[in-house]
């Protein structure tokens, strides 16, 4: 009854994200939550559902992590926000000086904002800002076909997610595209970039690429060579690379951060989701001393990088993002992701045998494939409501089946997901 009320009620005056609420009147249900621990959300009925993708790829190490909950409640008792103009305090330094020790030593200073959009905001202005410092009159970005970076203007500007971008295209900044590498496949870009670079190099700022997995474009896993040969043209062009790790940093891929696996540092480094567990809203742009040196300078010169967020810096979120640095120390996670990652993988083997099951995939810990046979048919959606009944949140992209589990996923409870896909699978 109380579940139903407040169905009812969230219908008569909310608005939810990525979501067409028309689809809540019959192929889409709404579910109020009532708690959640672990890696279970549990409703009014105290139904338990498996929370197979972090809760939009943010909850690492499980809801009301205990170790989490009670850092953030120390915070709570001295600190909860500043002004982060003109004043600082000690969870943001430990924070920053913590990541800087983590990334490449041409990493130098963190520039915090709220959330991944805002991220890729931060770095397009700040690079457009350093080039235009060094007396370039370059305008535009470069990005790969099918990227997914966020959704204010400019994020939205440097993705290619048609049922993102295609009726903001009238307002969209104006950017350069070139075929996103697929596996191996890597060629084509690379030919397209340097042909793009050999001709307009004076006219780009940057390129922005998520390295290793196009999260949002349908899971597209490829080779860290192309992250590679790609970062190393652009710097050769005199072209910034901006790497977006807002989905994939903290461990997904394998790494505690992609580009460690590609053999190159990119100018703009962006990091969110992940970053507090899930907890609170926080993003970062890593960048290099360099790159800070030349902002730095009396007012009167019209170089400082005035960019602002009300919530920058936030005591509570930093409080947990050091939280989750202290498990990655702790528990040593990326060896137990990598144990969990094999063993999930083999378990997916068993989707070979269904036919409408193609590109089976997987990195680090993130799993996908597509419905194959389907144009036209929202079969994932059927996917989704058929994973609900049996206990599971899978939140599908299209026709894409995709799991990124928290952490803190146990064998039985991996087994228990591909088991009952499988199921889902037979009735197709």
């Amino acid at each position: 009854m109380e579940s139903q009320i407040l169905k009812e009620l969230d219908l008569s005056c909310i608005w939810h994200p990525c979501t067409q609420m028309h689809d809540h009147e019959n192929n889409i249900p709404l579910i109020p939550i009532k708690r959640a621990i672990g890696a279970y959300l549990y409703d009014f009925n105290n139904k338990a559902y498996l929370d197979c993708i972090s809760s939009w790829w943010v909850n690492l190490f499980g809801h009301c992590n205990p170790y989490i909950n009670a850092k953030l409640k120390e915070q709570l008792e001295s600190l909860e926000h500043i002004i982060f103009a003109g004043f600082t305090h000690k969870p943001v330094i430990d924070l920053s000086k913590r990541l800087l020790g983590l990334l490449d030593s041409n990493f130098g200073k963190c520039f915090y904002a709220d959330n991944g959009s805002s991220a890729i905001e931060v770095a397009l202005k700040m690079a457009f800002h350093a080039s235009a410092i060094k007396g370039n009159k370059k305008n535009k970005f470069l990005c790969l076909e099918n990227a997914y970076h966020g959704e204010t203007i400019g994020a939205l500007s440097v993705g290619d997610v048609g049922i993102y971008t295609d009726v903001y295209a009238p307002i969209l900044l104006e950017t350069l595209k070139i075929k996103a590498p697929v596996g191996e496949n890597i060629d084509a870009s690379l030919e397209a970039l340097k042909i793009l670079l050999s001709t307009q190099k004076d006219s780009i700022i940057a390129f922005v690429l998520e390295p290793l997995i196009q999260c949002a474009g349908n899971m597209n896993m490829y080779s860290p060579r192309f992250v590679q040969e790609a970062t190393k043209l652009c710097k050769e062009a005199g072209v910034y690379v901006i790497f977006d790790e807002i989905a994939v940093g903290f461990g997904r891929t394998g790494s505690l951060f992609a580009y460690e696996q590609c053999g190159v540092v990119p100018d703009f480094l962006c990091l969110s989701k992940g970053i507090t567990g899930g907890y609170l809203p926080l993003s970062v742009v890593v960048t290099s001393d360099e790159i800070y040196q030349l902002f730095y300078a009396p007012f009167s010169e019209n170089k400082a990088f005035l960019h602002s967020h009300s919530y920058t810096g936030n005591a509570l979120a930093c409080a947990c993002a050091n939280a989750v640095l202290d498990i990655f120390e702790r528990d040593n996670v990326l060896t137990k992701n990598k144990e969990l990652s094999a063993f999930i993988w083999e378990r997916m083997q068993a989707l070979r045998k269904f036919s409408c099951v193609g590109n089976l995939r997987h990195q680090g810990m993130v799993f996908a494939f597509d419905l194959i046979g389907f144009k036209g048919e929202r079969k994932g959606l059927e996917v989704f409501n058929k994973g609900l009944e049996k206990g599971l949140l899978l939140r599908p992209l299209g026709n894409t089946i995709y799991l990124m589990p928290p952490y803190i996923l146990t064998q039985d409870e991996a087994t228990y997901i591909l088991d009952s896909i499988c199921e889902i699978l037979k009735t197709f």
